[in-house]
Formats: structure tokens, C-alpha cells, sequence
């Protein structure tokens, strides 16, 4: 019970920070308010950044019950997660949080957020390559490899080491 309670409270903070302060920052910088009237773009908006919020939270959760450990890097799974969204990419947690950020550059119909959702993928991209698979490595070893044949790192079917 402690791990979910620590789980939701690094979620809660890197989420509110990354995803609703920063963005709403953003678009009160470029004078983009809430649009006028729901059309399509706002309605596919909705869809497609519920369907990244979804599997983001998917994700906490697999950290939390299969891991045993958080997404926060100091506070890491004691356990290779590599069942629920994990089983089809390497890691689902950025993507839907890049899906969650899309969703509501479509919604606002925001460049810059767009933009922001671009830099935030460049950034965690780089931040699996320089930081988390070496640290998976020396943590997980042989089954961490053995994942990394079979599970792409951003694509499903891609199932190489990258």
C-alpha cells in the first residue's frame, strides 16, 4: 500500500507540473484560450489524449503491482515490468503521455503545444538512451536483454535491441 501511495503522489506532482501546469503556461503565453465551440478537432482531442492518459495511468499501475517500485527514477521498480502495456513497447508510459500532450495541441488547435509535445518526447527519448537502459542493464541483466529482443522501445514489432 505504501508503493501505491508514493506511486500516486510522484505521478501526481510530475503530472500536474509536465502536463497541466506547463501547458496551460504555454498557451496562456501565446493567447490561446479554450475554444468557443466543440468540433472535431476538439472531440478527437479529447479521444486521443484520454487514450494517452489511459495508458500512462496503465502504466503507473503496472509499476506499482508488478514492479513493486514507482515511475520515479529515485524510487524505482524492484521488478523488470514487462507485462500490461509493456508487453507491446518498451516504453508505453512516454508515448501516452505524448499521445495525452497531442491530444490537447488538437484540442486547443495549438502549435506550440504541439511543439512542446515534440520536445517532450525528444527529451524522454534521450533520456531512455543516456539514463534508463543503462540503468536497466545493470539492474535487470540477461532479462532485461531478453526483453529488449523480443519488445521494441517505441514500436510494436520492432524486436531488436536499439
Amino acid at each position: 500500500m505504501l508503493v501505491l501511495a508514493r506511486a500516486i503522489t510522484y505521478a501526481s506532482l510530475f503530472i500536474g507540473f509536465m502536463f497541466i501546469y506547463l501547458p496551460a503556461r504555454l498557451l496562456s503565453w501565446t493567447g490561446i484560450g479554450r475554444p468557443e465551440a466543440i468540433g472535431w478537432p476538439q472531440v478527437a482531442g479529447m479521444l486521443i489524449g484520454s487514450i494517452g492518459a489511459a495508458v500512462a495511468l496503465s502504466c503507473v499501475c503496472a509499476f506499482v503491482w508488478i514492479g513493486r517500485g514507482t515511475p520515479a527514477p529515485f524510487d524505482p521498480p524492484r521488478r523488470l515490468v514487462n507485462r500490461g502495456p509493456y508487453r507491446f513497447v518498451r516504453n508505453p508510459m512516454y508515448l501516452g503521455a505524448g499521445l495525452a500532450l497531442a491530444g490537447a495541441a488538437l484540442f486547443y488547435l495549438s502549435a506550440p503545444l504541439l511543439v512542446y509535445a515534440v520536445l517532450f518526447l525528444l527529451a524522454a527519448h534521450c533520456f531512455v538512451v543516456f539514463y534508463e537502459e543503462p540503468v536497466l542493464r545493470r539492474s535487470f541483466g540477461p532479462d532485461y536483454e531478453s526483453y529488449c529482443q523480443r519488445v521494441g522501445r517505441w514500436w510494436p514489432g520492432v524486436r531488436a535491441v536499439q
